[in-house]
């Protein structure tokens, strides 16, 4: 499980296609630091499984499904990408429930500029609107965010300078593509309602 709080801004420093799954090498300082074979490490809100660990840099092999699911599959080398390990059980819960599992991708379509933070308007699949609320949670590549505005297809953010600079969303631009990931209590609660609602059916 993750928070959704970026531990570092890293890079992708190599791609071997591997014909239905590709291998990534990704240099990390922080999330490295003790890892070991079998670890996860959420990169741009997917978890991936460590491969390989040297020095400041780790591999993952990410399958087809999760290329064609995620934005990684359009990652080359010298993207920059949010990186962030599990959280440890008894440490605060920084963001929220995050199990880098995506659920679709969205689309940068505005940036707007203010003098102290930056709203960012992002494209959302019509299968998860009904999970995304005002004031509610959401993982954008990997970071917990707040909704300011939610809309049929898209929501805004309104993001802080320190987001800015030390995670992806200083970086895209309208048009880039980012990870999705809805609250995993949303789909909880959808799930024992309809349940319910199945049974009274009846």
């Amino acid at each position: 499980m993750f928070t959704g709080i970026v531990e570092e801004l890293g890079e992708v420093t190599a791609v071997e296609n591997l014909g239905d799954a590709s291998r990534f090498r990704l240099r990390g300082p922080v999330v490295t630091d003790g890892a070991k074979h079998g670890d996860s490490i959420a990169v741009n809100g997917v978890c991936l499984t460590v491969v390989e660990h040297e020095g400041d840099e780790f591999t993952a092999d990410v399958m087809a499904e999760t290329l064609n699911r995620s934005s990684l599959g359009a990652l080359a080398v010298g993207s920059r990408v949010n990186l962030e390990r599990p959280t440890a059980v008894g440490s605060r819960l920084g963001g929220h429930i995050v199990q880098g599992h995506v659920d679709g991708t969205g689309e940068v379509l505005e940036r707007r500029p203010s003098e102290n933070w930056e709203i960012v308007k992002v494209s959302l699949p019509a299968e998860l609107a009904r999970y995304v609320v005002e004031k509610g949670s959401v993982t954008v590549d990997g970071i917990s965010l707040t909704v300011v505005e939610a809309g049929r297809d898209h929501f805004t953010v309104s993001l802080i300078p320190t987001t800015l600079a030390l995670t992806t969303l200083g970086l895209k631009q309208p048009g880039d593509p980012v990870n999705l990931e809805v609250d995993i209590v949303a789909k909880y609660v959808e799930r024992l309602l309809t349940t319910a609602q199945q049974g009274a059916d009846k």
